[in-house]
Formats: C-alpha cells, sequence, structure tokens
C-alpha cells in the first residue's frame, strides 16, 4: 500500500501527504535527483527552473542534489516551521524520517533551514517568507540562526 502521495497544498503549490498512519522515526523516502555542484545547479536552474520551484537539497560537502532532474515525491515536499519530518544526510543520500506520528491526509513537512549570503534586506526576506501557518511561525524560511527578524 503506497504511504505518500502528491497532491495540491494550502501552504505553497504541491506537497506530500500521507496515505496511512506514519509513526515517528519512521523512515518515508529517500530525497532522490542529480547530485552536482551548486555552480552547476545554478546554472541549471537559471536555464530551466520553474518560477517559485527550487527542488535543491544541500549536502555537507558542498554538493547538492537537484530534484527536478531525477527526483520523486520528496522533491514537493514543503517548509514549516514546526515539522512533523526531518531529512537526515549520511553518506551523500538524504532520507526523510518521520519527527512525529502522521496521520492519513496529513501533509509531510521538513524545515528548510536556508541561508543566504550577505545582508538581509526587506526583499531578501520576503523571497523567503514562510507560509505554513502554525502558530510558532518564525515568518522565514530561513534557519533560525540566520534570521534576525
Amino acid at each position: 500500500m503506497k504511504r505518500i502521495a502528491v497532491r495540491r497544498s494550502g501552504v505553497h503549490g504541491r506537497g506530500v501527504f500521507a496515505l496511512r498512519p506514519i509513526s515517528a522515526g519512521e523512515l518515508i523516502l529517500e530525497y532522490a535527483g542529480t547530485i552536482m555542484s551548486w555552480k552547476q545547479a545554478i546554472a541549471r536552474h537559471r536555464r530551466f527552473g520553474k518560477e517559485g520551484h527550487t527542488f535543491l537539497f544541500g549536502l555537507s560537502d558542498g554538493r547538492v542534489i537537484d530534484g527536478s532532474l531525477g527526483g520523486n515525491s520528496a522533491r514537493w515536499l514543503n517548509h514549516a516551521c514546526v515539522a512533523n519530518c526531518e531529512a537526515v544526510e549520511s553518506n551523500g543520500r538524504v532520507h526523510i524520517h518521520a519527527l512525529s506520528d502522521i496521520k492519513p491526509g496529513q501533509e509531510l513537512f521538513i524545515s528548510y533551514g536556508l541561508s543566504v549570503e550577505g545582508r538581509q534586506s526587506a526583499a531578501v526576506r520576503a523571497q523567503y517568507e514562510c507560509r505554513c501557518g502554525h502558530r510558532r511561525c518564525r515568518g522565514t524560511m530561513l534557519a533560525a540562526t540566520t534570521y534576525r527578524g
């Protein structure tokens, strides 16, 4: 039985939703795609990227997984300030695990933890606005350590 499905999200575009109960700690799926350098990924995104969608997942070794090329449902995971899933990197692979019990019909979320270079102007902050709607929403998809609201 399928555990997840991609469908329209009330948070942003498409999202990933549970089709059956998922237990805290359960491995849900791997973030798949083509591994490349950030330079290649940015150039490719400028040529082929869709407005409002970025499917790049940074790895600790400085490379990136481009989920738009050979990716799977994981690329549709939306951000939430209080996420119910986490991304765990190991040996250049990223696996999505449930942080809490998830009921059928619930959307799966990870915390993006994005960072940006330079000054965080109002325009930059607006570009990374969070729409999760959680009562503890920080208002941004930027990592808590980089955001100075």
